[in-house]
This record gives C-alpha cells, sequence and structure tokens, in this order.
C-alpha cells in the first residue's frame, strides 16, 4: 500500500510513500525502532502519525513542511542519498516531526527532518548544517521560518 504526501501548500505536487518506513538507523530517542507504518491523519496530505511496528506505543506525529514553510528546501547531502539508495533522478520526500503544543502552539522541527527515499521507504532522520532551520518551528501563527 502507499500513503498520498503533498509536497507543496497548493497540493499540485503529490507524492506516493510507501506505509512502511524503514530507517537505516533508528532516529534518535527511539532507541532500536527501524520500521514504521505511515498513516495519513488527514485528507489533505500535510498530517501523518508514523507508528512503530517495534515498539508499541511509539508514535510521532510528521508534516510535509513546504505545506506549512513554503521556503523551507534544505539540500539532501550525498552521503544520505548514497545511504537510502536515492539515484540523482530521484527526489527524496521531506518530513519534520511534530510537537503536539497541548494549550501551547504546536511546532516543527525544521533543524532535523526526515529524508525519505519515495521509491523503496528507506528514510533517515538528519542534522541539517547551520542554523538557518529552528528545533521548533510554530505552526499556525501565520509566519514563516527563517
Amino acid at each position: 500500500m502507499s500513503v498520498a504526501v503533498a509536497i507543496d501548500g497548493d497540493r499540485t505536487k503529490l507524492r506516493e510513500l510507501p506505509d512502511e518506513i524503514v530507517f537505516v538507523e533508528s532516529p534518535p530517542g527511539m532507541a532500536t525502532s527501524t520500521r514504521f507504518v505511515l498513516t495519513a491523519l488527514d485528507d489533505s496530505g500535510f498530517l501523518f502519525a508514523l507508528r512503530s511496528l517495534e515498539t508499541p506505543g511509539v508514535r510521532l506525529f510528521v508534516i510535509t513542511p513546504r505545506a506549512y514553510f513554503p521556503g523551507y528546501a534544505p539540500e539532501v547531502s550525498a552521503s544520505v542519498r548514497t545511504a537510502l539508495g536515492l539515484d540523482a533522478a530521484t527526489p527524496a520526500v521531506l518530513l519534520a516531526v511534530v510537537h503536539p503544543g497541548g494549550d501551547q502552539t504546536s511546532t516543527a522541527n525544521l533543524l532535523a527532518p526526515l529524508v525519505v527515499n519515495p521509491d523503496t521507504g528507506a528514510a533517515a532522520q538528519v542534522v541539517l548544517d547551520g542554523d538557518e532551520w529552528p528545533l521548533r518551528a510554530p505552526l499556525g501563527t501565520g509566519t514563516e521560518a527563517p
């Protein structure tokens, strides 16, 4: 099966991702979990849950960051592309982990996106170089992160 992901905020670019995402190494804080199921939480293709297949109860909320931050376009390094089996012609799909805010504003981690090979579901969480993108970019405030 696959999950439709909107690459941009206008939903003019959709990409199918496998519903099973397999990290080449465990994301930070996930111990030994590498296999996750991607499930859409809305009909727009913007909000998803990643649920661990190995650790019951482990769940991350993720978004397509360009839907909320149109200028978000970090470069994926050649080493990450190689690790995920991405050839030069296949663009990676980026997802950002959301920190639900409860009574506060929810935020997205733009500093460490999830990079996914849309053909295979291979993934990695990468920490971007520099300080251009914030760890906690506010969602729904009407302002865009730098």
